[in-house]
């Protein structure tokens, strides 16, 4: 048979101070502050504020701990992200060293004093740039006192900007790949596979920021994304300077030939401080 089950007292204490606690609480907020208080509500006042700290004290403690595990968290993440980077770095310094010591064994092998990609660099700060010529050319604070010639290659940090076309005492003009009048061709590559394939810089386009590459005769498949570099074939030009990456692939008219997209890496409104360099001169 059913058996009423009897109400705990124990429940019944607990509510009545929990009521208790919020008349208190309530009392004391409603009381002005503008006036002196009697002894009745002094005590009220100064009951509900105790109670309303016994209250908020455990809530508060848990609120500040969850907040330290969530920093603990954050803190975490973020030192798993930094020591995954500084093992790739450790990667990236070793495999350089290795890539140094080989170079350098090479040059002691065949009797080399330089290569193509040594290069001797000369950092230089852009002096004026004519706004009707602002894709054309640009006027830099260094020249011929600085040891800088005619057709160095020049590039900032985001790769190869131009080449210099006059030079004076303390002055050089740099003629931009910008320039859709470009006269001199650039030979360049790109890497296909372990081989490269080669090709001259022809023309560009200032809408896109695009270069185009001509007379790639190789019958090789060319992939998007490929990083087009310069071939350090000229007499100042060093190798391996970034020009940008392949962005489109097609034919001449005559079907000869492969005629490569090359999107530039460079912002060319914003070029401030640039870089000359040269091939580094044998001893």
């Amino acid at each position: 048979m059913y058996r009423k089950r009897k109400f705990d007292k124990r429940y019944l204490i607990i509510i009545a101070i929990v009521v208790l606690a919020i008349l208190l609480v309530v009392l004391s907020l409603a009381l002005k502050k503008d006036r002196n208080l009697s002894l009745p509500e002094k005590v009220v006042k100064d009951g509900g504020t105790f109670t309303l700290n016994i209250l908020s004290t455990p809530v508060n403690f848990i609120k500040e701990k969850f907040r330290e595990n969530k920093e603990k968290s954050r803190i975490y993440e973020e030192y798993k992200e930094l020591d995954k980077q500084k093992k790739n770095l450790n990667s990236l310094k070793a495999e350089n060293n290795d890539l140094k010591n080989e170079i350098k064994k090479l040059k002691e092998e065949l009797e080399l004093d330089s290569i193509l990609s040594d290069k001797v660099f000369t950092h230089a700060t852009i002096i004026n740039r004519n706004i009707d010529y602002w894709y054309e050319e640009i006027t830099i604070d260094k020249g011929k006192t600085k040891g800088l010639e005619k057709g160095m290659a020049v590039i900032n940090s985001q790769g190869l900007i131009g080449t210099i076309s006059k030079v004076s005492g303390s002055y050089s003009t740099v003629k931009l790949l910008s320039n859709e009048n470009m006269s001199d061709k650039i030979s360049v590559k790109i890497k296909v596979g372990d081989d490269y394939v080669y090709g001259l810089i022809s023309g560009y386009n200032t809408k896109n920021n695009t270069y185009t590459v001509e007379g790639i005769s190789e019958n090789k498949e060319i992939s998007k994304g490929s990083e087009v570099v310069t071939t350090g074939m000229g007499d100042l030009f060093p190798s391996g300077l970034l020009v940008g990456k392949v962005t489109k692939v097609t034919t001449d008219n005559f079907d000869l030939s492969k005629v490569v997209v090359v999107k530039s890496l460079v912002n060319f409104d914003e070029i401030d401080y640039v870089s000359v360099l040269k091939r580094k001169a044998s001893k």
